[in-house]
């Protein structure tokens, strides 16, 4: 967006009166809240909503909305008029000028929720604006290609290394840096050269847990897989694992790879049942009828395996990234070391040696109270 002439430094209301959720160091001052593009089913914007919720005087900005997407009083950057909305992988160069172009407003404090360039945004100078990120992930395609594919390609090799040399100088103005999981922290200081607290996504624990009796006594009868239908989730080696452990399977999610996911499972020797798009609702029964959640992937968080506990459904993935924190091996599921299928399937045999009382139990670690709790505590003490 662009403003008016002269920068228009905002101020809190007077006399506005926060709800008591709010971090005491906020009350009385100007906040901009920033997100990269938004869409509709995220567990980034999941995420961006709770801090939100903590800082509701905040202005929000962000990237664009998404078509399927309807979050409301979000204010969308000028590159929302564009035909690059409709392209992430294309408008990504120029995501660096736009969140320097965002506004002519300036804040007292700024905190961005970033998984590309959000915490490059700059709403004040260093000496009267602080700027707080809370990164979901350096960058994936800038800094670490090989995790899903996304910037690997050779001819990007250059322009890759032109993306990392402004994320970073752009970046030298952020105040403090909190990660969603120590895997995050560590890239943080591999890549930035700068330390970070560990602050774990809120997930809605209590209300996976506090599903309908019907829903509950379901005879978790097959293997799940949640999530996009895009390759570095590896739906098929999710579908070679069902037909390794000879079970039936349930996919739900969406995404591009539909059509060959359909033609995996056509060709599939166990029958394969696909969820498109399943509501709040449809996914926490689909939670409870599992027998096991499938997850061979190395994610930086993973708020699907919290989700999965938390309705008392072990994990089994790869001990890799975020599952490490997630997952405990052993007694709420199992890691694997290799995406070998016969290897995740060998261990499904002894999910009868799980407690359910324990995997629900595990999942009660990561909920909203916790998060909105350590995040005003970081809040505090990098404003103060």
């Amino acid at each position: 967006m662009s403003g008016a002439a002269a920068p228009i430094h905002r101020q809190a209301a007077p006399g506005a009166q926060p709800p008591a959720a709010t971090p005491a160091v906020l009350v009385g001052r100007s906040v901009a809240l920033v997100h990269e593009w938004f869409g509709a089913t995220g567990g980034s914007e999941q995420v961006f909503r709770q801090i939100a919720d903590l800082v509701p005087h905040g202005e929000r900005f962000v990237l664009w909305q998404d078509r399927d997407a309807t979050e409301p009083g979000l204010r969308e950057s000028w590159l929302a008029r564009t035909p690059l909305r409709r392209s992430k992988a294309a408008a990504l160069p120029l995501m660096p000028l736009v969140w320097r172009t965002l506004s002519r407003e300036r804040f007292d404090v700024v905190i961005s929720s970033s998984h590309a360039f959000a915490h490059t945004v700059k709403l004040g100078s260093p000496e009267t604006t602080t700027h707080l990120s809370y990164v979901h992930a350096p960058a994936r395609y800038v800094w670490s290609p090989a995790f899903d594919g996304r910037g690997s390609n050779p001819l990007l090799r250059v322009p890759r290394r032109l993306l990392q040399s402004i994320d970073t100088r752009l970046s030298a103005h952020v105040h403090g840096y909190a990660a969603n999981s120590r895997e995050v922290q560590a890239r943080i200081r591999q890549y930035w050269q700068r330390d970070a607290v560990v602050i774990n996504p809120p997930v809605d624990v209590d209300w996976f847990a506090a599903a309908p009796a019907s829903d509950r006594a379901q005879a978790r009868e097959y293997l799940l897989g949640v999530g996009r239908w895009i390759p570095y989730k590896n739906f098929d080696l999710i579908v070679a694992i069902a037909e390794e452990a000879r079970l039936p399977l349930v996919l739900a999610g969406s995404g591009p790879q539909e059509p060959q996911l359909r033609r995996l499972a056509e060709r599939a020797a166990v029958p394969i049942t696909f969820e498109v798009r399943p509501d709040r609702k449809r996914l926490r029964q689909l939670y409870w009828g599992a027998r096991v959640l499938l997850f061979p992937v190395h994610e930086d968080f993973g708020i699907i395996p919290v989700e999965a506990q938390a309705c008392g459904t072990p994990v089994i993935g790869l001990s890799r990234g975020g599952l490490l924190e997630t997952v405990v091996d052993g007694e709420t599921g199992f890691l694997v070391g290799s995406t070998e299928p016969a290897d995740h399937a060998s261990v499904v045999p002894r999910l009868g040696e799980l407690s359910t009382e324990r995997i629900t139990a595990h999942a009660t670690a990561f909920s909203p109270t916790r998060f909105a709790a350590e995040m005003t505590a970081w809040i505090d003490n990098e404003c103060r």
